[in-house]
């Protein structure tokens, strides 16, 4: 098995007592002081819980969103300070990254748990891994990928999703944007894709028979 294959695995693949299977929803690039919003109602209507990967930059900008996801049943996770592609990074910058994310989450809303980091990029190495599992922190990949960063279409989203679920699956959208990537006057549009998406398929995985919960619900 492959260093991506056991990223992407959840190792308690089927879901609950009762033996209904899980997708686990993960959002990354966030918090945004509109998308993110936006995303926690849906998830809200629905009763569904996931993860978001947030950088640290933006946790520590947009603190009330970190606290909202945290009561509202949500699990915070770790995706660097600044998102950089870390596989440039010396193994310095690595660990600082991790860390100051960790803690930027901690400084926004202190009663967050902080379990699991992904990668910027999903790129990937041993110091990266290393670095994480030194702060406790596992690394998880995705095993869902519909690219609604690059903004495919709502239907694409959809489509892209539901053909690739299975139970355990973890399910990679976005809730942001990298700095290097914002865009000045992009923020109106930004996500809408990745937002009516998520309004459908969250009522499709419960029609196929699945629970969306938070990767720490995994057990």
């Amino acid at each position: 098995m492959s260093h991506l294959d056991s990223l992407s695995k959840v190792y308690s693949e089927c879901a609950n007592g009762a033996g209904q299977p899980s997708v686990y929803l993960t959002f990354d690039d966030g918090p945004h002081p509109s998308c993110t919003p936006k995303v926690l109602d849906v998830l809200a209507q629905h009763r569904v819980s996931a993860t978001f990967f947030v950088i640290g930059a933006y946790a520590a900008d947009q603190p009330a969103l970190i606290q909202r996801m945290i009561t509202e049943g949500h699990e915070v996770a770790n995706h660097t300070m600044t998102h950089p592609d870390l596989s440039e990074c010396e193994p310095g910058v690595v660990q600082r990254e991790i860390f100051d994310a960790n803690r930027a989450i901690k400084a926004a809303c202190p009663r967050a748990s902080v379990r699991y980091m992904r990668a910027p990029y999903g790129i990937w190495t041993e110091q990266v891994i290393a670095s994480a599992a030194s702060l406790g922190l596992s690394a998880v990949h995705w095993s869902a990928d519909p690219r609604d960063w690059f903004s495919p279409g709502v239907d694409a989203i959809v489509d892209a999703v539901l053909a690739s679920v299975r139970p355990g699956a973890i399910v990679l959208l976005h809730d942001g944007c990298p700095p290097s990537e914002m865009k000045p006057g992009s923020d109106a549009g930004l996500r809408s894709q990745t937002i009516l998406a998520l309004s459908r398929i969250i009522p499709a995985l419960h029609d196929r028979g699945f629970a969306m919960r938070s990767l720490s619900q995994q057990h």
